[in-house]
């Protein structure tokens, strides 16, 4: 099969970010570590939700005291799906978008979707400079945003409610962080990210819309968790340790903020009053719940999630950003539902 310009860049790309990984995450491959352990390499992100919990309370490690448990960061799930692609990451986080992107063409990344981290909500927002009041008046603006990630969605998906085009504004790639440090030299107008960089964007600027707002109007976004076909196939029982230990830190999040918060305000160095609140932007789902149909479903029912990553897939062929629409099938078939039913029940 002929090989795109496209994915011969991201797999260029992909090499480099081995070179980088190789001291955290090993050589690539689905191996036993030097002292025979087998190895999961788990890509997260700085996002306040309960996977942090995980990370910070070692659910994983306790369960699995037999396995070496890597937590590898990254900045977007681009780069997510880079990774995956590089064979660095066996499970990671990655907002829809990105996933949506990974399930088709040019990238055709073979992974599936087993864990539901979040529904994104007004942890993501359009903030721009005093003065601009609303989204149509961004146009001839210059709009930072991570390309590919589920901010960068929402923004087109903004831009096309207020009737502008992408063209109509200056649109630059950037992660949060560097978004942050545009904004505050003066070089953007405006900056479409997830906090706790958008928490720094709203202290001197004006939220003109929310996630949750674009989920409301039919475009929603979520993080999602990612599987590889190829380590889901080998390695269940790890599978199976992950998603009962991001289920027990959901229940936790929601019985507990405090104690969650705390958690994962040491992840985010905030203090556990600001890590409440930013956890109090985002709906968390446990593992029963995740199995509705409004979301990953069950075994020969999935469920609605399926069908909003076939829209935004629609959506981004519309906007260019991939190749082509795969069928509702690719995604009915992405969504790790027998997994799921082995810790939900």
């Amino acid at each position: 099969m002929p090989v795109s310009p496209r994915r011969t860049v991201l797999l260029a790309a992909a090499a480099s970010l081995v070179a980088l990984t190789t001291t955290a995450c090993g050589d690539g491959a689905d191996a036993a570590t030097g002292d025979g352990k087998t190895q999961v390499r788990i890509a997260y992100q700085a996002i306040p939700n309960a996977d942090l919990v995980v990370k910070n309370q070692r659910l994983l490690e306790k369960a699995l005291p037999d396995v070496d448990v890597k937590w590898v960061k990254f900045d977007s799930g681009g780069d997510v799906n880079t990774a995956v692609i590089a064979g660095s990451v066996d499970l990671g986080l990655a907002g829809s978008s990105p996933v949506t992107k990974g399930l088709s063409a040019p990238l055709d990344i073979p992974y599936k979707v087993v864990w539901i981290h979040d529904l994104i909500g007004e942890n993501e927002a359009l903030v721009a400079k005093k003065g601009i009041s609303s989204v149509k008046a961004l146009k001839g603006k210059k709009i930072a945003t991570p390309f590919g990630s589920t901010s960068h969605y929402s923004l087109l998906a903004a831009l096309e409610s207020a009737g502008l085009k992408a063209s109509d504004v200056s649109l630059v790639d950037l992660q949060p962080q560097d978004a942050l440090a545009a904004w505050q030299r003066g070089d953007i107008d405006a900056a479409y990210v997830w906090t706790p960089a958008l928490t720094d964007l709203e202290k001197d600027g004006k939220v003109l819309v929310t996630s949750r707002q674009i989920a409301d109007q039919g475009k929603p976004t979520a993080d999602l968790g990612v599987v590889t076909d190829a380590f889901a196939a080998e390695h269940p029982k790890i599978v199976d340790a992950w998603l009962t230990a991001e289920d027990k830190a959901v229940k936790l999040a929601k019985s507990d903020p405090g104690k969650a918060a705390t958690a994962i305000g040491a992840e985010l160095n905030l203090s556990p009053e600001e890590a409440k609140k930013q956890l109090a932007q985002l709906v968390l789902l446990t593992a029963k719940e995740q199995q509705g149909a409004d979301y990953l479903g069950k075994p020969g029912a999935p469920g609605e999630l399926a069908k909003n990553l076939h829209d935004a897939a629609v959506f981004l062929k519309g906007q260019k950003a991939i190749d082509a629409v795969p069928k509702q099938s690719v995604f009915d078939e992405a969504l790790a539902v027998k997994e799921l039913s082995r810790v939900a029940g």
